[in-house]
């Protein structure tokens, strides 16, 4: 009762090349394959974008602020 036996497989397979025919299943499987690659390539993206976000940011050289000088970048407020 439990898994499929050999011959269950054996019908499956007979079924699927009845129904798709013996050209269209390689390029199924061909087309199947291609789109598991894609789905682990951006599963891989996803995660090292994941990864990089959580890390802490270093500022970049034009957002840093002089601290010896904190008002250096601030425009004179003062009316002329």
């Amino acid at each position: 009762m439990g898994g499929l036996q050999p011959w269950h497989w054996v019908i499956v397979i007979v079924v699927f090349v009845l129904l798709f025919g013996a050209k269209k299943l390689p390029d199924a499987a061909r087309s199947l394959g291609k789109s598991m690659r894609i789905f682990k390539s951006e599963i891989k993206e996803m995660q090292a974008e994941g990864k990089s976000e959580n890390s802490p940011a270093t500022p970049i050289a034009s957002e840093r602020v002089d601290i010896a000088n904190p008002t250096a970048d601030q425009p004179d407020k003062r009316s002329a």
